[in-house]
């Protein structure tokens, strides 16, 4: 049996077929969690790129992920929008999963925005919450940087290293234009913590009380390893989270994957508000 090229290879062949469907070079990667992708009609001039068309890529599965690349421009800025992701309890492996970040790297992102569907674990965030992640727990049990070290994977000087700093994951100063123009907007943007588990199945309120011990302000299914992968290629990462739920135990309702969808559609003009206005400041 023929064996797959190697990761890097792989990665290379699907962004050359992207840049014969259209000559633009984003300066902003975008991926949109579940109930988000409406935000991708907000794209001026697109070229729309489904994922079962491009070498390699990752298909998704799940209610929410349109499976389209989208590449255009937002105010004027060259972007490329993933219209939903793939995940691990779909059945893919950590490099599967992580793929389209490395494709988004070497078609020329400078920075990432990651958003998600998220449940609270902080009491004071309501269902339609919009949060700026400041920074992570990794509870999945594994690591997308597993395997072989790929240092032509780096964008930079100080990246592509086998052992990589995580410290400054989500920059500060990222999270301060967020937060500014979500005040421009008439609301405030909190910051909170973000802690991954595997999934598909939610949370217990046994676990929700351990993560809140933990430090955690929210909790999802993804997300944490696009951002080990974009800290590996040395591409600063911006996390918005959307609160569509109370996790377990902070309220007695049962948890639906409906309410994510729909919470998702309640709120999109004010998700992609901010959105617009923060990718100038990029």
């Amino acid at each position: 049996m023929t064996s797959l090229p190697d990761l890097y290879t792989r990665a290379q062949s699907a962004a050359a077929y992207i840049r014969t469907l259209t000559p633009l070079v984003p300066a902003v990667g975008i991926i949109l969690g579940s109930g988000l992708g409406s935000f991708a009609s907000a794209v001026e001039n697109p070229v729309t790129i489904p994922y079962a068309t491009i070498p390699h890529f990752p298909q998704s599965t799940v209610e929410g992920h349109s499976g389209n690349l989208i590449l255009g421009t937002i105010a004027g800025v060259p972007v490329a929008v993933m219209q939903g992701r793939v995940h691990a309890y779909e059945g893919y492996t950590m490099p599967e999963v992580t793929f389209p970040t490395r494709v988004l790297g070497l078609l020329g992102c400078k920075t990432l925005i990651v958003t998600n569907a998220a449940g609270g674990i902080k009491p004071t965030y309501k269902p339609g919450s919009l949060v700026a992640i400041s920074d992570h727990i990794n509870l999945t049990g594994t690591n997308a940087a597993l395997g072989p070290n790929e240092p032509r994977f780096a964008t930079n000087e100080t990246s592509g290293y086998r052992f990589f700093d995580m410290t400054t994951a989500y920059p500060a100063a990222l999270r301060a234009i967020a937060v500014e123009e979500a005040a421009k907007q008439g609301y405030i943007l909190e910051e909170g913590v973000y802690l991954a588990v595997l999934g598909p199945s939610y949370e217990t309120a046994a676990e929700i009380r351990a993560f809140r011990t933990l430090g955690a302000d929210l909790v999802g299914m993804s997300t944490v390893h696009e951002v080990i992968i974009a800290r590996h290629m040395g591409i600063p990462v911006l996390g918005l989270s959307l609160v569509t739920n109370p996790a377990a135990g902070v309220s007695n309702e049962v948890i639906h994957h409906e309410e994510v969808m729909d919470i998702g559609r309640q709120v999109e003009s004010r998700f992609s508000a901010l959105l617009t206005a923060i990718i100038p400041r990029l």
